[in-house]
């Protein structure tokens, strides 16, 4: 992901708004890129701020929820991941299941001369 393309998914980031994939990239970005992450503090900081005004909140650690905000975000993206190897892994077992309980049947024919 290039600078451009991180600086331009900042505000669906923070609105919560990226897919699963721009997601994982996005936050691959911010780790090896100073610069984006200067921006992504700056927007994030302007946006909850704003926000805490408006609800009348007083959580001021504002950093700290951007931490907070890209840990959760680390946690969905693992989830994501193990749910997609969990999915592979029943695929995988119903089809070995599917297969043996078709070689049994034709072991079954096979004996009863059927086949």
């Amino acid at each position: 992901m290039t600078c451009k393309e991180a600086e331009r998914l900042v505000m669906p980031y923070i609105r919560d708004e990226l897919t699963d994939e721009e997601l994982k990239e996005f936050l691959e970005h911010m780790e090896s890129c100073p610069g984006c992450r200067d921006e992504l503090e700056i927007y994030f900081t302007v946006e909850v701020g704003i926000r805490q005004l408006d609800s009348e909140t007083g959580n001021y650690n504002i950093k700290g929820a951007l931490e907070a905000a890209i840990e959760q975000s680390r946690q969905r993206i693992q989830a994501v991941r193990l749910i997609k190897i969990a999915r592979y892994s029943v695929t995988t077992l119903s089809v070995m299941a599917l297969i043996i309980t078709v070689l049994l049947q034709c072991r079954i024919w096979m004996q009863q001369g059927l086949l």
